[in-house]
């Protein structure tokens, strides 16, 4: 068992909006590697957050700068070059996504016994780092080329996102996902090695109660507030329910979309809405505890979203949030381990979700039995405490070979 190995992992982003890279960067290094993450810096408010956890970690972080300098200008205006060439009817390429260029030259140049790769340029950089003769592997957190909405996914190099995923899932030193669910369909699809399973838990924060001396609340959040997240299927029921509750919405408002949320709402309930911008990561698990009822609202028409599981679910479990989920498979998933946790609903119907979200209303203590499930189950097995010994068997693994 190697325990002070050098560790490359790659991505595509800074760390504030990477959580599961920091998860991973930090068990390894606790377990005695030299971790270093390199990155991109791309995205300013991430900046100062980055730093923070930095401060706060034992791994290095090095970054591709997109933001300042001559040299971010040129990889910006590539890229965008790439997108609009794409667009247009071009070949769509790697380089429309990110400096892919860029973060494989500065990998080649840094020394490591295991690289691991996230996210679409990392995984494309990672197949050019085992041709080279690295040893590399894979941590398939989403299926890229099986994400997004349809209008969203114009001059994304599809077939060339296919094949890197094939060809990891046949080559690295091992691959990981989210779910069972999405693993059984990456094998299904490509064939290789079957993923194994890490999913999206985080470290349990300390159990808490919402004040009962308010309505509940349902909680929601995300890096953006905006259209295609299940919202509007959710507030036209919420708007028919009888029983009185509060909805907080977290995340960078898109547009006008909290106004036109709004207006599906009449206007007494309106003044029962907050939207809140982003926290840091760290502040996140507390904020989530002081409300009631998590959503989910993943959509099951998007392959992706339908088979992974994510972040919101885990992270509701964690605080002692009793659940609503959209039925997508990964979501059914993890509500098959303990069905008190929560319900299940496809919001299709706005009156009959409307009648599902007053019966989780209206019986106080039935709430709270589904909110101190929903913490065991986080506890049992959706916490990265469970997660983290996973992750270094598979590493150890790897280093072994």
């Amino acid at each position: 068992m190697n325990r002070s190995a050098r560790i490359l992992v790659l991505t595509n982003g800074p760390l504030a909006r990477n959580p599961r890279v920091v998860k991973e960067a930090s068990a390894l290094s606790q377990a005695g590697h030299a971790v270093t993450v390199l990155g991109v810096r791309n995205h300013r408010p991430s900046v100062a957050l980055d730093r923070d956890i930095v401060a706060a970690s034992s791994f290095r972080l090095e970054q591709i700068e997109l933001l300042d300098g001559p040299r971010a200008w040129l990889r910006r205006a590539f890229a965008r070059l790439a997108r609009d060439c794409a667009v247009r009817g071009g070949p769509a390429t790697i380089h429309a996504l990110g400096p892919a260029l860029a973060l494989l030259r500065r990998a080649r140049s840094m020394p490591a016994d295991l690289v691991v790769v996230h996210n679409e340029i990392a995984h494309w950089a990672g197949l050019r780092l085992l041709d080279s003769g690295r040893r590399v592997a894979a941590d398939i957190e989403d299926w890229h080329s099986e994400d997004l909405l349809p209008e969203h996914r114009s001059g994304r190099p599809l077939r060339g996102l296919r094949r890197v995923e094939r060809d990891l899932l046949h080559r690295a030193a091992y691959v990981c996902t989210t779910s069972h669910a999405l693993a059984d369909g990456l094998h299904a699809r490509y064939g290789g090695r079957r993923p194994e399973v890490i999913t999206n838990s985080f470290p349990l924060p300390p159990a808490a109660d919402s004040a009962a001396d308010r309505p509940p609340a349902f909680f929601w959040f995300s890096q953006t507030t905006g259209p295609g997240r299940g919202l509007e299927a959710f507030v036209s029921a919420w708007a028919r329910t009888s029983r009185p509750s509060r909805l907080v919405l977290l995340g960078e408002v898109s547009g006008d979309f909290d106004r036109r949320l709004l207006t599906l709402l009449p206007e007494e309930r309106r003044r029962h809405v907050d939207f809140l911008p982003p926290v840091p990561p760290a502040a996140l698990p507390a904020l989530i505890a002081r409300h009631d009822i998590g959503l989910a609202l993943e959509q099951a028409d998007i392959v992706n979203r339908d088979l992974t599981i994510t972040n919101k679910i885990l992270q509701y479990l964690g605080a002692g949030l009793a659940i609503v989920a959209t039925p997508t498979a990964g979501q059914r998933e993890v509500l098959a381990r303990a069905p008190e946790a929560g319900v299940l609903e496809t919001f299709a119907d706005p009156a009959a979700a409307a009648a599902a979200l007053d019966g989780l209303l209206a019986d106080p203590a039935a709430l709270s039995f589904r909110r101190k499930t929903a913490r065991r189950l986080a506890e049992d097995h959706y916490c990265w405490e469970k997660e983290a010994p996973k992750l270094l068997r598979l590493v150890d693994a790897a280093l072994a070979k």
